[in-house]
């Protein structure tokens, strides 16, 4: 009898901030692997209705739960009501996250911490709050979505690197502590993708459309779905002996230092 890896048929998987962008696709790509998908949303009830929309409209069994990942009471709240409404959670993708673009020299601190809650603080109330109940049944799935910025600075993005490079540490952590019990905790780095948000930067000529193409190996943005694929091995038994890992999909951009600007 053969055994698909990468099949979630019966498993139930929250992703946070997966409502747009990303963190649908990655969604997208869980749920066509079998799984039940629960997305959390924090903006709108409306965005979050239209969201569970699109999921069923892909044949995905899909959920809403509207709360702030930054506030423990909701998380524990709505923890609680989503395992007694849908089902146990065997996968969280700690998704959701902001970016502020300004010069640190110029940042007030509020926006900094603002930043640092979501992308970092949230990632930790989330998961030790769903990770009491994986450990009462022996088996779990946690994927913290980094960023190349877990590796890397650049100018105008310093809290949220601050914040990435320690996600990256806390999912090395949370694999140290959690995985005697049959839990891993990995993450997903992704580069530069074409998304909505993208949009006006990606046309020929504009100076980092350019960068980006050069900088990378593949020479192109990444498509949102490419990140489909590294979503569904860490949320399979495929990966059931890979922890505290960072997958970058990249296109290759942190395998080298680039290229210069005449090289073909």
């Amino acid at each position: 009898m053969s055994i698909n890896l990468f099949d979630l048929t019966g498993k139930t998987a929250l992703i946070t901030g997966a409502t747009h962008g990303l963190g649908m696709a990655m969604a997208k790509g869980i749920g066509n692997a079998g799984a039940k998908i629960v997305v959390n949303g924090n903006s709108s009830q409306a965005k979050l209705d239209d969201a569970v929309a699109t999921y069923k409209e892909s044949g995905i069994e899909a959920y809403g739960y509207l709360f702030d990942v930054t506030d423990e009471v909701a998380v524990k709240e709505n923890i609680e009501k989503i395992e007694k409404e849908v089902g146990s959670i065997d996968i969280l993708v700690n998704n959701a996250g902001i970016i502020k673009r300004t010069p640190l020299v110029d940042m007030e601190v509020d926006d900094f911490k603002a930043v640092v809650d979501v992308d970092l603080v949230a990632p930790f109330i989330v998961s030790k709050h769903v990770v009491k109940g994986m450990i009462e049944r022996k088996s779990g799935k946690i994927i913290n979505i980094c960023s190349m910025m877990s590796e890397l600075g650049r100018n105008s993005v310093g809290a949220y690197a601050a914040a990435k490079g320690g996600l990256k540490m806390l999912t090395q952590n949370m694999a140290t502590e959690w995985a005697k019990h049959n839990i891993q905790t990995n993450g997903i780095g992704p580069g530069y993708f074409a998304t909505s948000q993208t949009e006006p930067i990606r046309v020929d000529g504009h100076p980092f459309n350019d960068f980006i193409v050069n900088r990378t190996p593949s020479g192109k943005w990444g498509d949102p779905d490419d990140l489909q694929g590294a979503a569904i091995f860490l949320s399979s038994r495929a990966s059931d002996f890979v922890n505290g890992q960072v997958v970058y999909v990249d296109g290759g951009i942190l395998a080298t230092i680039g290229k210069p600007a005449n090289e073909d």
